[in-house]
């Protein structure tokens, strides 16, 4: 069955819109720190996309290289985070979740950079954690949190 479905999403102000065709080819958490500063979050979620099924409909949003081969682009009006590719990755393009005018429709599959996640925080669910990236049959680290949820913020 085709999956014809259009998601749309862009930045606070307006001034950067986007679309995509079909379900994301993933959607992970990502506990990078630079994926942590660039959000100023303690993780983000990310959007992955291939990059034939993803256009701005509205405006470019500005290109920031925060690392050899990796460009992080964000809305010059507002700066909003929108996305982040890489070099390595050539054909894909991978979102930043909280910019989906639907964020409650795309759930995540995995936390990704798990070796990189803060001490003090924790998501209770029981999704597969990598190491670092989960693909190519990297196995995880393991299913759900570090520690039972009874025992966050006792100490």
């Amino acid at each position: 069955m085709e999956d014809d479905r259009q998601t749309t999403g862009g930045c606070l102000c307006g001034a950067i819109r986007y679309e995509f065709d079909g379900p994301p080819d993933w959607v992970a958490h990502c506990h990078c720190a630079t994926c942590r500063k660039h959000v100023s979050s303690p993780l983000a979620t990310v959007v992955g996309i291939g990059r034939g099924r993803f256009r701005f409909t509205r405006g470019q949003p500005r290109i920031y290289v925060s690392s050899p081969g990796v460009r992080r682009s964000f809305c010059a009006e507002c700066g909003s985070p929108i996305a982040h590719e890489a070099d390595r990755l050539p054909d894909e393009i991978h979102l930043y979740h909280g910019t989906l005018d639907d964020p409650g429709a795309l759930e995540a599959e995995a936390h990704v950079h798990a070796g990189e996640q803060l001490p003090w925080f924790e998501v209770h669910d029981s999704l597969p954690r990598y190491e670092a990236g989960g693909r190519g049959g990297t196995r995880p680290i393991r299913r759900g949190p570090r520690r039972a949820p009874d025992s966050v913020g006792r100490r």
